[in-house]
């Protein structure tokens, strides 16, 4: 039983520990994924500005 108990504790360890591991990274990378949008839209609306591009 004690044997049980212990593969039990390090499974439970094992995946805190890698859903941490994914949390913390996905969250990485939906932020720069984020940042690279709002680059491309300010791009955009630079490079209408700069064209003139009438927004009325």
């Amino acid at each position: 039983m004690k044997t049980i108990y212990l593969l039990r504790a390090i499974y439970l360890e094992a995946f805190r520990s890698l859903g941490n591991y994914l949390v913390r990274h996905s969250l990485k990378l939906f932020a720069w994924f984020c940042f690279a949008l709002i680059l491309i839209v300010l791009y955009a609306f630079l490079f209408r500005i700069s064209t003139g591009f009438a927004f009325v």
